[in-house]
C-alpha cells in the first residue's frame, strides 16, 4: 500500500498529547518490517523530528515561511499528496482533507472540535487569541469530518462522546477505539545523581506535589488551602505547563509564591520531575485520553486525577479518582496518601502494571490494519 500521513506536528517544535501521539505511531511504524510505502508531510518550520526514516519512508518537506503557510497548508496539503497516487491518507490531529477519491482517516482525539462553540470557549473569552484558535479549529474539523471514510480516536469514552456531541451525525460503526501509551523515555530514574541535578537546576524543593498547570489549577490550590499548614509547608506544589497562558488563579498562586511554574520542560527534565515528585494531581475538566497518567505511573508517582473524561478508563483501580471540583475529597485524599507511605507504594505498584497494559508497538499495528482497511468496516474493536 502507499499510505500518506501528515506529519506536521513534527515539524513545529509543539509539545503535547498530539504531538507524542504522531511521533510514537510514526517511529514504531518505520520499525516495522511490510511491504507498505509511507509518505509523510511535514513543513520547513523546524527541523523534522524523526531521523533515520527506512528505505519505505519518504518525508515531503513543504515550504513554510510564516503562519499564513500553516493556514494554507491546512487547505492544499491534499493537492501535494495526490501526486503520490496513495491507497489511503491519515490526519492525525483532527482534521485534514484527503485527496479526492483516495480514503482518508482522520483521528478525532475527543470531541471538543465538534462542541458546541459556546461550551468550547466559555472559558476562555478574556482570551480572543484562544476564541479564534477554537473557531478555525472547529470549522476545520467539522468541515473535515463530513467528507472522511473513517475515524480514529483513542479511547471508548472518546468515542460515545464524539456520536453524543455530533448527535450522530458520526456514527459509531466509523470510529474505531486505538489506545495511547507513555512513551519508552517515562520510566524510573535509578540514578540519584541526575536527579540531584535536575532539582538543582530546576531549583525544586526536597519534596513537591507535581500537576499540570494547564488542567484545572484552581481545584489543586483550593484543596491546598485545607490541608494542614506543616504539609503545606513539606509538600510545596509545583506546576509544568507546555504554554505560558495559566488561568488567573494559578498565575496569582506563583506570583504569590505558594507555587512553582516550570514552562515548557525538556522531556527529559519530565522525566524527572515524576521520578522526584510525591503525588502527581490530575484533576482535568475533560480527556480524550489523559496520557500524563501513564506517564506519571511509568515513572512511578501515585496520581489522583478527576473521574471525568477517559481518565477511569486509563487509569484503571492505580489511581484514586474524585468530581473535578470536588476541592475536598481532593484534599482528602492528598492527605491520606502524603501521611501513609504503604498506600503509596501500593498504588506505585498498580501503577507501575497499569502502565505496562499500553504500549505504542501494538498502538502503531492497529494503525497499520486500520490503514489496510481504507478506513472502511472500521469497526467498534480497540
Amino acid at each position: 500500500m502507499r499510505i500518506g500521513i501528515d506529519v506536521r506536528y513534527l515539524s513545529h517544535g509543539l509539545l503535547g498529547g498530539v504531538r507524542t501521539y504522531v511521533y510514537n505511531v510514526v517511529g514504531e511504524l518505520a520499525k516495522m518490517e511490510t511491504g507498505d510505502q509511507f509518505f509523510l508531510y511535514a513543513d520547513t518550520k523546524r527541523p523534522f523530528e524523526l531521523e533515520n526514516l527506512p528505505n519505505n519512508f519518504t518525508l515531503r518537506l513543504l515550504p513554510w515561511n510564516n503562519k499564513l503557510d500553516s493556514l494554507k497548508l491546512d487547505l492544499t496539503l491534499a493537492r501535494a499528496a495526490a501526486k503520490d497516487k496513495l491507497d489511503v491518507m491519515h490526519y492525525p490531529a483532527n482534521y485534514g482533507f484527503g485527496p479526492k477519491g483516495v480514503p482518508t482517516l482522520i483521528t478525532l482525539h475527543d470531541a471538543l472540535n465538534i462542541f458546541p462553540l459556546w461550551e468550547a470557549t466559555k472559558r476562555d473569552f478574556h482570551r480572543p487569541k484562544v476564541v479564534a484558535q477554537t473557531l478555525y479549529l472547529q470549522t476545520m474539523t467539522r468541515l473535515s469530518a463530513r467528507r472522511v471514510t473513517g475515524f480514529l480516536t483513542v479511547s471508548d469514552w472518546a468515542a460515545r462522546n464524539i456520536v453524543e456531541v455530533s448527535k450522530g451525525k458520526i456514527e459509531r460503526e466509523k470510529i474505531q477505539v486505538i489506545h495511547s501509551a507513555a512513551g519508552s523515555e517515562f520510566s524510573l530514574i535509578l540514578d540519584e545523581a541526575k536527579l540531584d541535578e535536575v532539582r538543582t537546576r530546576l531549583k525544586l524543593p526536597a519534596k513537591f506535589v507535581l500537576a499540570d498547570g494547564l488542567k484545572n489549577p484552581g481545584v489543586i490550590l483550593r484543596a491546598w488551602e485545607r490541608l494542614p499548614e506543616p504539609l503545606r509547608r513539606e509538600y510545596p506544589i509545583v506546576f509544568f505547563s507546555r504554554r505560558p497562558d495559566l488561568l488567573p488563579v494559578a498565575q496569582e498562586a506563583i506570583a504569590q509564591g505558594k507555587a512553582l511554574h516550570l514552562l515548557r520542560p525538556a522531556f527529559s527534565d519530565l522525566v524527572a520531575l515524576y521520578n522526584l515528585a510525591t503525588l502527581f494531581l490530575f484533576p482535568s475538566w475533560i480527556e480524550g485520553f489523559g496520557l500524563p497518567l501513564l506517564e506519571a505511573m511509568a515513572c512511578g508517582v501515585p496520581v489522583i486525577a478527576s473521574d471525568r473524561g477517559s481518565i477511569p478508563e486509563v487509569g484503571g483501580s492505580a489511581a484514586l479518582y474524585h468530581d473535578a471540583e470536588d476541592a475536598a475529597a481532593l484534599a482528602c485524599y492528598a492527605q491520606q496518601l502524603l501521611a501513609d507511605e504503604t498506600q503509596r507504594l501500593a498504588q506505585r505498584e498498580a501503577g507501575f502494571k497499569r502502565a505496562q497494559q499500553f504500549n505504542w508497538q501494538r498502538t502503531a499495528q492497529q494503525h497499520l490494519e486500520a490503514y489496510r482497511k481504507g478506513g472502511r468496516g472500521l469497526g467498534v474493536g480497540g
